[in-house]
């Protein structure tokens, strides 16, 4: 087949609905047995309450951001 023939359609939605199922049975049996409990515990551990500078890199992002807005001011002061 050297040539594309324009006629030529190609039904894709089939494969797409197969790629579909293999990835819903991948996800099932990578998913733990107790995906329930897992998922409510992971979300209890993200919506724990945590300290306001918990890591060293907020800390960081909280001083560059109030150097930028002191000299910013200064600056409008001047």
């Amino acid at each position: 087949m050297d040539r594309l023939d324009p006629d030529l359609r190609i039904d894709i939605r089939g494969r797409v609905r197969d790629h579909g199922a293999r990835q819903l049975a991948i996800a099932r049996l990578s998913a733990p047995q107790d995906w329930q409990g897992a998922l409510r515990r992971a979300l209890a551990e993200e919506r724990r309450p945590r300290p306001m500078f918990a890591s060293s890199s907020e800390v960081r992002l909280f001083l560059e951001s109030f150097a930028v807005f002191f000299t910013a001011t200064m600056m409008f002061l001047l």
